[in-house]
């Protein structure tokens, strides 16, 4: 935006920034904060505070550096009231998980380390941060943020104290944090109607057994080299001697890859399936849905673990899933795998458009980061990244209500209500 658009803003951001940070006990807090949004909001490359209180007509670049790096205003509840906001307004279709990288020179930037930087596409010096989205083909808004720390960082005092992250913030896997979140987002009354995720997430059977067990639906991409067996496959026990432990029933066929299972059944049985309108017109390609049961050692032990709780014994059946498969047109051979355990009637074209949701959020996050610099933040504290972050999303999530309210506002819109709104989601 430029400045006769900020300007033009202004009173609708004032009401915003008045409920979104309300949790804030200060006024002058609150006031750096309108001004840190406008910055943000603000053309230029550089997103920093430096060069924001530049542009600012009150800008103060040492009242922004201690209002990010060192108030100890609490991001939490700011982002709580995001996402209140923002769930019935986006009326999601989905929930995503993603994570983003920040590349980073040096060593004492909180969290950061020598890992895969999706930025960079290698592994690179970088910060990683989980987050979970909700989401529409009209727009998404992230809900909540966790920042990884890696294993490194766990047991370094020195970067921990100079940082200032938490005593009880540990090492904890990615696709832990990820259902830490929704299990955070579920204690404020949110709670996905869908949940997507990549490859990093969808391929963990741990993950996908802890969205099934807190009852949530999925749509996760795998990795072509993933086994199932198929869904008529039965597990069998060799005849009991009588003598030793009792053979378990287990499958005795080998289990297939999910590239050769769908490569199997030829090109003629993928059907096309458009998604979407793109800016170049229909969105489609052709597709393949397979009931299947997931194989492999950790999948079965789960399975095996989540029968005997309920039941007290195994009778060794896996679960069973829905295999999706993209095979483009013109491709060799199939591209793309999703597993997902909605209902086995779940349309092929509802399995795909979920599947395919996630481009919004990449889409969206070109404005996190290259409009609203979410990746230029240059301070190296625990508490300076999370105001940032929580600042970052305020922004974006004003942006997004602008798009989407009505030409002319109504004592209802979200964004001009003075009142604070309904907490009911």
């Amino acid at each position: 935006m430029d400045a006769h658009e900020v300007n033009r803003a202004r009173a609708k951001l004032a009401l915003f920034v008045a409920d979104v940070f309300a949790s804030v006990p200060r006024k002058d807090q609150r006031a750096k904060g309108d001004c840190y949004l406008r910055g943000l909001m603000l053309d230029g490359r550089r997103k920093s505070i430096q060069p924001m209180a530049q542009r600012l007509p009150d800008g103060n670049e040492q009242n922004l550096l201690q209002f990010v790096n060192q108030s100890t205003w609490d991001p939490v509840p700011v982002r709580r009231r995001i996402a209140e906001r923002m769930v019935p307004l986006i009326g999601p279709d989905a929930w995503a998980v993603d994570d983003v990288s920040f590349p980073k020179d040096g060593k004492m930037s909180v969290g950061v380390a020598h890992q895969y930087c999706g930025a960079l596409g290698k592994q690179a010096n970088c910060q990683v941060a989980v987050s979970v989205h909700a989401v529409s083909d009209a727009a998404s808004c992230p809900l909540q943020w966790r920042l990884f720390v890696p294993e490194e960082w766990a047991d370094d005092p020195v970067r921990r104290r100079k940082t200032g992250i938490p005593q009880e913030v540990g090492h904890r896997e990615k696709w832990r944090l990820a259902l830490d979140t929704i299990d955070e987002l579920a204690g404020w009354g949110l709670v996905p109607p869908v949940l997507v995720a990549d490859a990093g997430y969808g391929q963990n059977a741990d993950f996908r057994d802890g969205l099934e067990g807190r009852g949530i639906g999925y749509v996760v991409a795998i990795r072509s080299d993933v086994t199932v067996h198929p869904p008529g496959a039965q597990p069998t026990a060799p005849a009991w001697s009588g003598n030793g432990r009792k053979p378990q029933p287990r499958y005795r066929g080998k289990p297939s890859s999910v590239v050769a299972l769908a490569a199997g059944h030829g090109r003629q049985a993928f059907t096309e399936v458009t998604w979407r309108e793109g800016s170049r017109g229909p969105m489609r390609s052709h597709f393949l849905a397979l009931r299947v049961r997931p194989a492999g050692v950790r999948a079965r032990r789960l399975a095996q673990a989540a029968a005997t709780a309920q039941e007290g014994c195994w009778d060794g059946v896996l679960p069973e899933v829905t295999l999706l498969v993209e095979w483009p047109e013109g491709a060799e051979a199939p591209t793309d795998y999703w597993l997902s355990n909605l209902s086995a009637d779940t349309p092929s074209s509802e399995l795909v458009r979920l599947a395919k949701i996630r481009w919004r959020i990449e889409h969206d996050y070109r404005e996190l980061k290259h409009g609203l610099g979410l990746d230029h933040f240059e301070g190296r504290s625990w508490t300076g990244w999370h105001h940032h972050v929580t600042l970052v999303t305020a922004a974006h999530a004003f942006l997004t209500e602008q798009r989407l309210a009505p030409k002319a506002d109504t004592p209802d819109s979200p964004s001009t209500r003075s009142s604070t709104p309904s907490r009911t989601c």
